[in-house]
């Protein structure tokens, strides 16, 4: 049944996404509060369908330490449920993810349209260029600038060196910096088909402040409260 339950809502992901993506993407002459609107509501149907189908749902803590205005957020990735997770929980908001992304078919365009600062994983200085020059646009707009730091998923219980990106963007515009911790790779696992039953649990972390001058100390601030956060959880 659980094999079942888990395949049922793998159909509606690969159905539903690529048929959103082409939605999401005729918003594109819209302003971009309607566009996030769009992609938000996206999200919430899949969230929806994974608790009706698999019985996997979330509780959020934390929610009061978002501040107001437009700051960096740096989030755990050991699933693809925070991808969607994201776009419900957080105003308006773009990501730094890999540009491969948006070459595919419909799932792009809709990528697209929500103006994500697509990097080059291969060339590590440009990139870093970009999160930075293109951040700081984006954070004048009024948006947030969410970022796994880790550059990919890591498999529950195993943490990677945090690129520094995330942390010189906060220290060049003074944007503090909200960490986000949760366990969901203990019930939508990186890779396989099966959906483990439960209650993600997602934390967001006190603002932390970046050190002047000094992105790798305010890398090594966030990673240690997400990665101790983290233990916990799975504790």
């Amino acid at each position: 049944m659980r094999l079942f339950r888990s395949l049922l809502f793998t159909i509606f992901l690969f159905v539903w996404t690529p048929l959103c993506g082409i939605i999401i993407a005729c918003t594109w002459v819209l302003p971009y509060r309607f566009r996030y609107a769009t992609a938000s509501w996206y999200a919430r149907q899949v969230l929806r369908c994974l608790k009706l189908t698999c019985g996997l749902g979330y509780e959020v803590e934390g929610l009061e330490h978002l501040p107001p205005g437009a700051h960096v957020t740096m989030w755990k990735h050991s699933s693809s449920w925070e991808t969607m997770a994201m776009m419900v929980l957080l105003p308006p908001t773009v990501w730094v993810l890999k540009r491969e992304l948006m070459w595919l078919p419909f799932v792009g365009w809709g990528l697209a349209a929500l103006r994500p600062i697509a990097i080059d994983r291969s060339a590590s200085r440009s990139s870093i260029n970009q999160v930075i020059d293109q951040g700081k646009a984006r954070l004048a707009e009024g948006l947030w600038v969410l970022i796994f730091p880790e550059g990919t998923r890591t498999a529950p219980g195993e943490t990677r060196r945090y690129g520094l990106s995330g942390a010189m963007l906060a220290v060049a515009t003074g944007s503090r910096i909200v960490p986000v911790a949760h366990n969901a790779g203990d019930y939508w696992p990186r890779r396989g088909l099966l959906k483990k039953p439960g209650v993600i649990r997602l934390v967001f972390g006190p603002c932390i402040d970046p050190v002047p001058d000094d992105a790798r100390a305010t890398n090594d601030k966030v990673q240690a409260w997400i990665d101790a956060k983290v233990a916990e959880l799975r504790s």
